[in-house]
């Protein structure tokens, strides 16, 4: 007769206790499965913080053109523009300490060498552009105004595509100092949303299982068509945070 097989030669005893190993082993898988369910509920909640700022700093080019067909002229009239436009910014008032004026980008074309001589009026044509930079903003934004001014005393202002319209650029540099408030206050303001959550849910909140302060945008405070952030003095920093919190039963 052939020998019994091995399944037929485990004990009664051998058998039980196989059994309650395996239900043993059973509960704890779906025990564990039970845990990493619970600890996998989570919100995800985005929280808002707003400021209005004012800008602190103006830079301002003011680029300038002079033409003709003898160099000597051309380049005396940029030299006459140059003085009358320093003369300009000192009379309203960006003559001190707090404004820079600094000369930058000099150029000479001439139209005989670059084929435009003969269709394009002036042989010669020079540009230079006096860059300001002032922290005084309010001052720099009322000249700015006044700009008409020049050109009625004969200066030729040419906006170049560098710089927009050409007029100032209003700049906030302090946004470090706004920093921490504003995050504290987006953490908080998530906070409400996570906690309404979990009451809606019949959950209680948990910790902070990750956060993401989100990035800080410097915005026009009158937002609408055409507006942009650099030509306003008032700004508004908005930041948003995502938060993630844990639910518990």
């Amino acid at each position: 007769m052939a020998p019994e097989s091995d399944f037929h030669r485990i004990s009664p005893l051998s058998a039980t206790i196989m059994a309650l190993g395996l239900a043993t082993a059973g509960f704890l898988i779906g025990n564990g499965f039970m845990r990493m369910r619970t600890a996998d509920r989570t919100v995800s909640v985005k929280g808002v913080a707003e400021r209005e700022a004012r800008a602190d700093l103006a830079i301002w080019p003011l680029r300038l053109v002079a033409t003709d067909d003898d160099l000597a002229r051309a380049n005396s009239a940029i030299e006459n523009s140059v003085a009358q436009v320093r003369t300009f910014l000192k009379a309203n008032g960006l003559g001190g300490d707090d404004t820079e004026v600094s000369v930058q980008e000099f150029s000479v074309q001439d139209g005989r060498t670059t084929g435009g001589y003969g269709n394009a009026g002036a042989r010669y044509v020079i540009r230079q552009t006096l860059m300001v930079r002032s922290t005084d903003v309010d001052v720099v934004q009322a000249a700015s105004q006044r700009v008409p001014e020049l050109v009625r005393n004969g200066v030729v202002l040419s906006s170049g595509q560098e710089w927009g319209a050409g007029g100032p650029t209003f700049v906030f540099t302090k946004l470090n100092d706004f920093k921490p408030a504003m995050i504290a206050e987006a953490t908080a303001r998530a906070r409400e949303g996570a906690e309404q959550f979990a009451k809606d849910s019949r959950s209680k909140l948990g910790g902070i299982r990750s956060a993401n302060q989100g990035v800080f945008e410097i915005l026009p405070r009158d937002q609408a068509m055409g507006i942009s952030e650099e030509t306003q003095v008032m700004k508004k920093i908005r930041v948003v945070s995502t938060v993630v919190f844990g639910l518990e039963n």
